[in-house]
């Protein structure tokens, strides 16, 4: 059936995000690995704004930062949200996507994730659908296992393959620098360099760190720099071997600690204030390690509605 729009248009922001511990399990029968995924929101946003469309069909366009990157077809997931949105509640979808890049493309900061979250808000508030935000988180996990968490936002606790939240208190400001690297890092082919030189060893269950949950719930980033970990680092330093420049640049410039975000290839840098973030960022332009350094600080809140015209 067909849709009545509430609004000429809706603008959703989102934001990215850096695993501040992700403990990976052994592979599962499905070929997904159990994770223990702590997941902080960081302020670099995209924003997903969608317009009625007079015609069926769900289009998409994109600009900024690596909008070349991005695919404008059936691959973007935020048109995969807009359809499973539609098609949740039996209405045709007819809608323009436009993304306003800012988080980096193929960096490990879920910014498609993020995009899928903005799409589906955005589609609700304009068609009306009134989504729970349950059905919300549901449609998410169906999409991918980042997408819940750049709904909530915040900080939470990913299990399963990430996709099942508990989200945690977390106190203060923390403050990152990300520096980015050219091109991308397939995730497929890091979890399988993981497996490979994980070889024969057991992998015990991935549990949250009650530390690192401590010093979150605490705002405290020394602690938190003391306990950051990724499982997933050692593949992709084997895969990019440059990264392990990067992150010795970070540290050597004053981070705190720095590891790779998510399946890389970008690397994040926890530091102790918002003049230490600067002061790192301009370290690590300086030592052509990576093609550019961004400061951001988190928490930051998950999708946003932030314009709609009626």
């Amino acid at each position: 059936m067909p849709v009545q729009p509430a609004q000429r248009a809706v603008t959703v922001r989102v934001p990215a995000k850096v695993n501040v511990q992700l403990a990976v399990g052994a592979p599962r029968p499905d070929g997904f690995h159990d994770l223990a995924n702590v997941f902080l929101a960081v302020g670099l946003y995209d924003h997903v704004t969608a317009t009625p469309s007079p015609t069926p069909g769900v289009t998409v366009s994109c600009s900024g930062p690596g909008s070349e990157l991005v695919p404008l077809d059936g691959g973007n997931l935020a048109v995969r949200a807009a359809e499973a949105l539609a098609g949740h509640h039996g209405v045709a979808a007819a809608v323009h996507l436009h993304i306003e890049k800012d988080i980096p493309v193929a960096g490990g900061m879920a910014g498609g994730s993020a995009d899928a979250a903005g799409a589906l808000v955005a589609c609700d508030a304009l068609w009306g659908t009134g989504t729970s935000r349950a059905e919300l988180l549901a449609l998410c996990a169906e999409l991918g296992s980042d997408v819940p968490f750049s709904l909530v936002g915040g900080a939470a606790l990913g299990r399963g393959r990430g996709e099942r939240l508990t989200e945690l208190p977390v106190a203060g400001t923390f403050h990152w620098v990300f520096a980015l690297a050219d091109g991308g890092l397939s995730t497929p082919e890091v979890y399988r360099a993981c497996d490979r030189l994980r070889g024969a060893t057991p992998v015990p269950e991935p549990e949250a760190d009650p530390a690192l949950l401590a010093a979150l719930r605490d705002g405290d980033a020394h602690a938190l720099a003391a306990v950051l970990v990724n499982d997933l680092q050692p593949a992709a330093v084997e895969l990019r071997p440059s990264l392990a420049a990067t992150l010795a640049a970070g540290l050597a410039g004053g981070a705190l600690a720095g590891l790779v975000s998510g399946s890389g290839p970008s690397c994040a840098f926890l530091v102790a204030d918002a003049e230490s973030a600067e002061l790192v960022a301009k370290s690590l332009r300086a030592s052509g390690t990576c093609r550019a350094a961004r400061v951001t600080n988190g928490p930051a809140p998950g999708a946003t509605t932030i314009g709609s015209h009626a």
